[in-house]
């Protein structure tokens, strides 16, 4: 449907917030579909790379923070964490709604007085909250979170990033969360209730296609510590199976060295290329803890098996028809599930039957709707209502500091995920 003929689209005055624009990765996916139904909303982020997302992003014109006039930012943004709080500080002009998308602090934005604000939570903030201790501990100094600090310092201050996306939290009228993994961590985090609307795969792109597969195992992947690619590179190198590696980022040094002559990096590539490798390849594999994983979705859109980590948003995109997944983060147990897969046959027509649960329409249409939904309710009990909350939360303070103290967190009640 174009845009200029959507019914919910035409006259809702939107304001979106992303975190950063520097790739197209899972969350500009998201932001992309939503460019393409709302193309005269409203963006802004803390820095943008331009020309490094899609047409559609690129034409709302982006309005970034301070932080875009720092020399060469999109080459050490990560490392000013501590800053993009003061960032976020975005001047909101009057509009109907705010959606934010957020996986660091685009859900600090603050609306004007009476206007709803949607959080689209990729996750709560991972440098602070659950997967912390990859980014602290992790041996590549490269992405070290705080260049120059260590031990205490370090902690501190993501204590103190914790209180502060716990606190701001009040600032979002309504979550919405992109798995029920995710879910349960808004829960968990913020003690606050969502709904699930799954991100969009473009499973009109990503289809099957008359080619054979071929014996070589995929991985798609920005080469971050989280990610986990180093699993898959020890545990094929052990195995001596073919590995083709897709995806650049800071761990790719260490990755090399690891590798044996097996596993072929093919550094950043196109979307029909990687197209092409989902179509070919033996099943992609997938070692990291995600929010939910595009990627997966993708491969079983051509047809591939996916091999992944037992927990997190993988559990919710691949079922035992279209692949396995592996018990813990470590070699030997994705090296045993590489062999228990060898000795199993997976039907490319069910793999394409599951992706399609993720159609892209079926998310544009979803938010749409709640985003007309939530305009037409603009006070605090229709919020209440809509989203059944039984306690009302405190009003939204959009000048809060840093190092404020805050709230106990709720009490964690994650439940995990069993392997097949």
């Amino acid at each position: 449907m174009e845009a200029a003929d959507d019914p919910l689209a035409a006259h809702l005055r939107v304001v979106l917030v992303h975190d950063w624009l520097t790739g197209m990765r899972g969350g500009e996916k998201c932001l992309d579909a939503l460019c393409r139904r709302l193309p005269r909303a409203r963006l802004f982020n803390l820095l943008h790379r331009r020309g490094s997302v899609s047409p559609a992003i690129e034409r709302l014109r982006p309005r970034s923070s301070f932080l875009q006039h720092l020399p060469g930012i999109e080459n050490y943004y990560r490392y000013l964490l501590p800053l993009m709080p003061l960032a976020a500080r975005w001047r909101v002009p009057p509009c109907d709604v705010v959606l934010s998308l957020s996986h660091c602090v685009a859900k600090a934005a603050c609306p004007p007085p009476g206007v709803p604000h949607v959080c689209y939570c990729l996750t709560p903030m991972r440098y602070a909250w659950h997967l912390r201790s990859s980014y602290l501990d992790n041996e590549s100094r490269s992405f070290r979170i705080l260049a120059g600090l260590r031990g205490w310092a370090e902690h501190r201050m993501l204590d103190m990033l914790r209180d502060w996306d716990r606190r701001t939290a009040e600032r979002v009228t309504h979550f919405i969360a992109v798995s029920e993994t995710v879910q349960q961590r808004i829960a968990d985090c913020y003690g606050r209730h969502s709904q699930v609307i799954y991100p969009p795969v473009d499973t009109d792109f990503y289809c099957p296609a008359p080619v054979p597969r071929e014996d070589f195992y995929l991985v798609v992947s920005a080469l971050v510590p989280y990610k986990r690619i180093d699993l898959a590179v020890s545990a094929c190198t052990r195995l001596g199976r073919r590995l083709h590696i897709i995806g650049t980022g800071p761990e790719s040094g260490r990755l090399r060295v690891l590798a044996g002559d097996n596993v072929q990096f093919l550094d950043w590539q196109s979307d029909s290329a990687v197209r092409d490798q989902m179509r070919r390849c033996k099943a992609l594999l997938f070692p990291g803890e995600e929010d939910f994983g595009i990627v997966p979705v993708e491969a079983q859109a051509c047809g591939a098996p996916v091999i992944a980590f037992g927990r997190g948003g993988a559990t919710e995109s691949v079922i035992p028809s279209t692949g396995l997944w592996f018990a813990e983060q470590s070699v030997d147990s994705l090296a045993t599930a590489i062999e228990q897969f060898e000795k199993l046959t997976f039907d490319p027509h069910t793999a394409r039957s599951n992706a399609l649960r993720f159609h892209a329409d079926r998310f544009t249409s979803a938010m749409l709707k709640f985003l007309v939904h939530v305009s037409r309710s603009r006070t605090q009990s229709s919020t209440v209502t809509y989203e059944r909350e039984t306690q009302a939360r405190p009003a939204r303070n959009c000048s809060m500091p840093l190092s404020s103290t805050s709230p106990p967190a709720a009490k964690d009640t994650r439940s995990k995920p069993s392997p097949a």
